[in-house]
């Protein structure tokens, strides 16, 4: 079961797989790169998304689509049932860790995704922070900086002055 949490409630909170935080304050004047943060327990799908769309609508009302990083998952559906209502999935190849909720036609939020198997203290310590006011770190940064992903190597080679 997804348990979401306001950020309020987050605080010193033990975080478990499932878990998602919502920042509850989502108006133009609110800084921050995220309105929200999710540790799915894996990367089925099906057993993910329909329950934490359920969670979210009880929050936020009726959602019309979810933008996901389709490498992320094991199968990527066109769309998921929440009750009665079809939500659209649309899919990119980005591997951001990113996920793109949409209320309506203008009411966009912004998750950091958690990456399933990460230890309980980074996924806390991402999920945190990407709700933080004034957080202006991409996912990247944040999984970096809170040990969920090590250092991203740039390919160049570095050699000894001889």
């Amino acid at each position: 079961m997804i348990t979401v949490r306001l950020l309020a409630d987050t605080c010193g909170v033990p975080v478990v797989p499932g878990t998602a935080v919502l920042r509850w304050e989502t108006t133009a004047t609110r800084t921050g790169a995220f309105d929200g943060a999710w540790w799915p327990r894996n990367r089925d799908l099906a057993s993910q998304l329909s329950e934490l769309l359920d969670a979210l609508t009880a929050r936020l009302g009726p959602l019309a689509r979810v933008g996901l990083d389709a490498s992320d998952w094991d199968e990527t559906p066109g769309h998921v049932h929440v009750g009665d209502h079809m939500v659209r999935v649309d899919w990119s190849a980005v591997s951001d860790n990113t996920m793109i909720v949409t209320r309506g036609e203008q009411d966009h939020f912004l998750f950091l995704v958690i990456p399933p198997g990460t230890r309980p203290g980074p996924a806390h310590a991402a999920m945190e922070m990407a709700v933080r006011d004034g957080n202006a770190l991409s996912a990247e940064q944040i999984l970096t900086v809170t040990g969920v992903r090590g250092p991203v190597r740039t390919g160049t080679l570095h050699t000894a002055p001889g």
